[in-house]
C-alpha cells in the first residue's frame, strides 16, 4: 500500500480553524495583551459592514460657573458633539507549498498550521498598528505646538539622546493626564541602550508566565518595526495609555479557503485567510485627501501618511505620546 500524505484540505474545518487562529493571534500579540489595544467589538461590530466606522462622542463640558443672583437668570450652556471616524482594512494572505502537508503530518497538523499563520498575523497587525501611529501622530506633530509630541533630535550632543529625564519630559506632554500612560514601545536598539543604563525592571505575574520588562512602571514592548532612520539616527518611541488603540474585527464571507492544485509544481496546496480589521487611534480621525485610498481600503503606506489624519479629541484625551530621540 502506498502512503498518501495528509493534505491541508483534508484537515481543515474552516470555522474552527479561523476561530482558533484569531484567539491565538490575540494571545501572541504583546500590544493587545498589554491593554494598549482595546477590543471595541461590543461598541462597533454592527458598523463593520462597508468600509468606514463612525464613532460620535460628546465634547467635554466647558465654561465657568456663575454667581447666583435673584435679579438675573442663569445661562444655559449646551453640550456639543463631534465625530471620530475610522476605516476598515480588508486584508488577506496566502501560503502554499508542495511539501507542507507532509511536514505538518509529523505533528498536530491543525495546531502547526494555526500557530504559523497566527504568528504571521501578529507581525502583520503590528505593522498596521505602527503605520497607523506614524500617520496619526505625524498629523499631531504638524499641528501648531505639536501636541502629544516631544522631538529632542535637534538638540546638541547628549541632549538629543534618550534618558530618564527626557522620557519624563515626553510623558509631561499629557499634562495632568500623564499618569494614565501605562506602556511604552521601543526599537530593540533603544531597549539595548536602556538595559546598558540599567533602566529596566522585570515583573513576573506568576510562575507559569514569563517575566515582563517594565520601565518607570510601564509595560515595555520591544519591536524592530518601530520607526528608525538609520541615516539620522532618529528613533520614534511611543508611550501609550490603556485603550489608546481601538480594535475590532469581523469575518468576511469566506474567512478561510484551502485547496490543492495537482498540476502546479507537481502538486501544490494553498491556504488562504482573509480578515476585516479596524485598528484606530481614539481621537484622531481618518480624514484622507481626494484619491485616497487608491484601492477599496487603505494600504499601510496610506495609513502612514500624516496628511490622511486629523485630531478631533482634546490632546489630553488622546492616550498616545510620540517621543523622537537618538541614543548614545
Amino acid at each position: 500500500m502506498v502512503d498518501v500524505p495528509t493534505r491541508i484540505s483534508d484537515l481543515l474545518v474552516a470555522d474552527a480553524w479561523n476561530s482558533y487562529t484569531l484567539q491565538l493571534t490575540t494571545q501572541l500579540s504583546r500590544f493587545r495583551r498589554s491593554g494598549i489595544v482595546a477590543d471595541l467589538s461590543a461598541e462597533l461590530e454592527n458598523q463593520m459592514n462597508g468600509v468606514s466606522v463612525h464613532m460620535p462622542f460628546f465634547q467635554d463640558l466647558g465654561g465657568s460657573d456663575e454667581v447666583v443672583d435673584d435679579t438675573q437668570d442663569l445661562t444655559i450652556s449646551s453640550m456639543t458633539t463631534s465625530q471620530d471616524f475610522a476605516v476598515k482594512l480588508y486584508r488577506a494572505k496566502v501560503f502554499g507549498a508542495s511539501d507542507l502537508a507532509a511536514d505538518l503530518s509529523k505533528t498536530d497538523p491543525m495546531a502547526a498550521i494555526a500557530t504559523r499563520f497566527a504568528d504571521w498575523w501578529v507581525r502583520a497587525e503590528q505593522t498596521i498598528l505602527l503605520s497607523v501611529c506614524t500617520g496619526a501622530m505625524g498629523s499631531m506633530a504638524a499641528e501648531s505646538g505639536s501636541p502629544n509630541v516631544l522631538d529632542i533630535t535637534g538638540l546638541s550632543g547628549a541632549a538629543a539622546n534618550f534618558d530618564p529625564h527626557s522620557f519624563i519630559d515626553a510623558q509631561s506632554k499629557l499634562g495632568d493626564h500623564q499618569d494614565l500612560l501605562s506602556g511604552v514601545a521601543v526599537h530593540s536598539m533603544v531597549y539595548t541602550a536602556m538595559k546598558k543604563m540599567d533602566l529596566i525592571d522585570f515583573i513576573k505575574p506568576s510562575e507559569a508566565e514569563d517575566a515582563i520588562p517594565t520601565y518607570m512602571g510601564k509595560v515595555l514592548i520591544v519591536d524592530d518595526g518601530m520607526p528608525y532612520n538609520s541615516g539620522t539616527g532618529v528613533f520614534s518611541t511611543y508611550i501609550f495609555g490603556p485603550g489608546a488603540i481601538g480594535y475590532v474585527s469581523s469575518n468576511p464571507r469566506h474567512p478561510v479557503d484551502a485547496w490543492r492544485d495537482p498540476l502546479k509544481n507537481g502538486g501544490q496546496e494553498y491556504i488562504v485567510q482573509r480578515r476585516h480589521i479596524c485598528m484606530h487611534p481614539r481621537g484622531i480621525r481618518w480624514n484622507p485627501a481626494n484619491g485616497v485610498p487608491v484601492k477599496q481600503t487603505p494600504s499601510n503606506a496610506e495609513l502612514s501618511d500624516a496628511g490622511n489624519w486629523s485630531r478631533v479629541y482634546d490632546p489630553k484625551n488622546i492616550r498616545i505620546v510620540l517621543f523622537k530621540h537618538k541614543i548614545g
